[in-house]
């Protein structure tokens, strides 16, 4: 028995998702950052599986650090916004390629550490304690289906 499709992909409108990007204010490890987080709030966060992005000439790691809430059975992801490690696949043969060894996923935004993202439609960031000495208030960033960002989160959801 063959499965009906029920809808069209090219008809499915994409909604906007929140992020939010955080600024650290002094440059500190991962382990730190997260210890101090954990240390503060109801919410555990560990280590998981990196977000992996292939590019042509490297691929790119971003660690990505995952917890849930226990009352409202949100899951809440920071992912680095810098990449950790680049693994080169080939040679670059072009004289101005614009890949490098280092890669951000916001490239309009290098001063961000790590983008905050929520498995709500309407995310509210601020179930999690942040220490007030080491970050920047959150800055909420909509994301627009056509973004690439945006189809990199989707896909790791």
């Amino acid at each position: 028995m063959e499965i009906q499709k029920l809808y069209d992909i090219d008809d499915i409108e994409f909604e906007d998702i929140t992020i939010g990007l955080v600024r650290l204010v002094k440059n500190i490890p991962d382990h730190e950052f997260f210890y101090k987080i954990n240390k503060n709030s109801d919410l555990t966060f560990s280590r998981i599986k990196d977000l992996v992005y292939h590019g042509s000439y490297y691929d790119y790691h971003f660690p990505r650090f995952e917890a849930y809430h226990k009352f409202t059975k949100t899951c809440f992801t920071f992912i680095s916004n810098q990449s950790s490690e680049s693994k080169q696949k080939k040679q670059q043969t072009e004289l101005f390629s614009e890949e490098e060894n280092i890669k951000f996923l916001l490239n309009n935004q290098v001063e961000v550490e790590y983008i905050l993202h929520s498995s709500e439609q309407f995310p509210d960031f601020s179930v999690i304690l942040l220490p007030e000495n080491l970050v920047f208030p959150i800055q909420d960033y909509t994301l627009s289906s056509d973004e690439e960002l945006y189809q990199i989160i989707q896909y790791y959801e």
